[in-house]
């Protein structure tokens, strides 16, 4: 049997591939024969300019994420030591920085946290280690019920995707921020006691259930409606009449055909889970103090923007950067999968 993954056409778009010199010294077309769809996908990627871009800005915020205790050694600063409460010169009377640009100079090079006195530097990359960590955590659940709940009712359809519909559109119905809000203080009370502090792991895992089961939704209703376009074609057909099992069917014959638009939604999804994971912080039900986070920073320096904006500006200006990179990348891939959805 033959899945649609096999027999795609190895074509570049427009039937062309790299460029040859013939005898002449004319240019002719020569066609990309023999090659995967992966390899066709990658041509066309590294002829995006804005793709190619978004993805190097991306993998520099993943090295930094991951590199972030190795920076912090060699910077010589930690994001949890309170600088500004063991020097004087630091902060002035009203703890605010003493020096332009939130304290900025060579022993601190984003200047000092506010009355704390943490260095602003070191929050920013451990900031983003906890906010990329805990949303790449969320994408994971996102895309595992997403792609499981989107196969199981296209491919067995009846009762079972009527009632999956059902529950679909009921999580639909949720006003998502709203109940993040409301559920993050039930879980974790659920597990600690009221005279203990909640552990950041347990907080990190409250934020990525809750986050990954309102947000699989969409990504389930895609897969559903591409499975309902597959399940009834030969390659399918086929498979069935050789008794392979439906479990069989859709690991082997249905999902290898589902890789693409998986990939778009996971990089459009991570993101807007970034976004998610701040969100919680800032409104005081995600990382507490003294865990660093994107989202943390916002709602501490909201109460000093006209006193020190310059706090404001480091982790806001990462998260636009590390959000719209992210987005650009989504669409690079999406039209590298599908060359007719180009923009």
């Amino acid at each position: 049997m033959t899945s649609p993954v096999q027999t795609e056409d190895t074509s570049v778009p427009g039937g062309s591939g790299p460029d040859v010199l013939t005898k002449d010294g004319a240019q002719e077309t020569k066609p990309s024969e023999g090659l995967s769809p992966g390899q066709l996908m990658w041509m066309r990627f590294k002829r995006d300019r804005t793709g190619i871009i978004s993805a190097c800005v991306v993998i520099f915020f993943f090295l930094i994420a991951i590199l972030a205790p190795v920076i912090s050694k060699l910077y010589g600063k930690d994001p949890y030591t309170l600088y500004g409460q063991n020097s004087l010169t630091l902060l002035n009377e009203f703890n605010m920085p003493s020096g332009a640009f939130g304290g900025a100079s060579g022993s601190h090079w984003f200047g000092i946290e506010p009355n704390l006195g943490r260095d602003v530097f070191m929050q920013l990359l451990y900031g983003m280690r906890t906010s990329i960590y805990t949303a790449l955590g969320a994408t994971v659940v996102v895309v595992v019920l997403g792609v499981l709940i989107g196969l199981l009712g296209g491919y067995l359809g009846g009762a079972v995707d009527f009632w999956l519909g059902r529950f679909t559109d009921l999580l639909l119905g949720f006003p998502s921020q709203l109940f993040m809000i409301a559920s993050m203080p039930v879980i974790t009370a659920a597990f600690v006691k009221p005279d203990e502090n909640t552990p950041v792991w347990l907080r990190a895992g409250a934020i990525i259930f809750v986050t990954g089961i309102l947000g699989w939704m969409g990504l389930a209703r895609l897969v559903r409606a591409a499975t309902l376009t597959m399940r009834d074609r030969e390659f399918v057909e086929a498979a069935k009449i050789s008794g392979a099992s439906p479990w069989r069917i859709i690991r082997k014959e249905l999902l290898p055909n589902l890789w693409s638009p998986i990939l778009v939604q996971a990089t459009l999804q991570l993101p807007s889970n970034v976004l998610n994971v701040a969100f919680l912080s800032f409104v005081g039900v995600g990382f507490v103090e003294p865990t660093p986070d994107w989202g943390r920073m916002f709602s501490n320096g909201a109460g000093f923007i006209q006193q020190d904006p310059a706090y404001m500006l480091y982790p806001g200006a990462a998260m636009v950067i590390f959000v719209l990179a992210f987005n650009l990348l989504g669409d690079s891939v999406r039209d590298a999968f599908d060359p007719k959805s180009g923009r």
